[in-house]
């Protein structure tokens, strides 16, 4: 008897019929027993506990863009149905508070979903690891909100990423890793990165990249053009380092700057629309760039032009220049 079943069953989810079969193998098994109590004592109140928390409401822009991801891979992979609950309406009314998360901490399934490789997500246990590819999706949201890293490894949230694009939305030629990264960027809204950079921490980050991650990155100023530096972050691509230096205009949605090495000879710019987003890639001194936003946003074009002529300057020895305390922690 799975620990599936038997969640279902300490969940109050099972038929009549199932229950009564789980309560006779719980009369005449220890092991079974046993880990019915290993998974009632498991089920924490986890709404009640962030009822008390004073958190921010999820973004519409985020639910929205976490739901299309998650419509584009069910489409791709042929795992919606015709009459089905859709699982994207789903999880984009629950994120926007239009309806509620289960009581009990675990969110309960829809009718066959895990026959299909589709469910809810629920609290990972170590004696079971749900594989539903829509859940990653849902974490790498989570992971935006709480303005974490996400690491993109081979085999794991890459290749979910990478997928969520369908083949007529993926411009030929367009390098996997600036795929994973529009990806990322489709995520974005203003409040997940409404937060300002601490200057202060800003020098070592760009150290720690120079020196473990062999990435000469320059910082570009763009204030002039009314940008404001948010977030540099240190990622993985297929153990590569990708860095992205994420900006947030006066109005509209975050721009991202991302850098990767790249043997290739130099490139001039290009620009590419993928989906809903606007990229600008070029090569320059062995390492590629891709400047990702919103489609109709801004002219992305003119703003990598000004990046790649070295018109902007660089923002960190700037910043050193005018706060010593950012220049003595450097």
């Amino acid at each position: 008897m799975d620990d599936i079943l038997l969640m279902a069953y300490v969940d109050g989810n099972l038929q009549p019929r199932e229950r009564k079969e789980v309560e006779r193998t719980i009369g005449v098994s220890a092991d079974v027993a046993e880990r019915v109590a290993l998974l009632r004592a498991s089920a924490l109140p986890y709404r009640r506990a962030f009822q008390r928390q004073q958190l921010p409401p999820v973004p519409e822009s985020l639910a929205r863009n976490v739901a299309q991801l998650i419509d584009a891979y069910a489409a791709a992979s042929g795992t919606r149905t015709a009459g089905r609950k859709d699982p994207a309406a789903a999880w984009a009314s629950r994120a926007s508070g239009r309806i509620p998360w289960s009581s009990s901490g675990r969110a309960r399934p829809w009718a066959s979903a895990c026959a299909r490789g589709l469910e809810y997500a629920r609290p990972v246990r170590a004696r079971i690891r749900a594989a539903a590819p829509w859940a990653a999706l849902a974490f790498v949201a989570g992971a935006f909100c709480c303005a974490t890293v996400l690491r993109l490894t081979e085999g794991s949230a890459s290749a979910v990423l990478a997928q969520t694009l369908s083949p007529q939305a993926m411009p030929a030629g367009l390098s996997p890793w600036v795929v994973a990264a529009v990806n990322y960027q489709r995520l974005y809204a203003r409040e997940t990165v409404a937060s300002d950079l601490p200057i202060a921490g800003l020098p070592q980050i760009v150290e720690d990249i120079r020196r473990d991650d062999g990435l000469s990155i320059r910082v570009p100023d763009l204030r002039s053009l009314g940008f404001t530096l948010k977030r540099v972050q240190r990622l993985r691509f297929n153990n590569k380092a990708l860095v992205q230096m994420v900006y947030l205009p006066e109005k509209g949605s975050p721009v991202s700057l991302c850098v990767i090495t790249d043997d290739k000879p130099d490139a001039t710019l290009a620009q590419q629309h993928v989906d809903t987003m606007q990229v600008v890639t070029w090569r320059q001194a062995k390492q590629s760039y891709a400047l990702i936003g919103t489609s109709g946003d801004r002219d992305l074009e003119a703003i990598g032009k000004y990046i790649a002529g070295s018109g902007s300057g660089d923002l960190l020895s700037q910043l050193l220049s005018a706060h010593p305390l950012a220049r003595s922690q450097s």
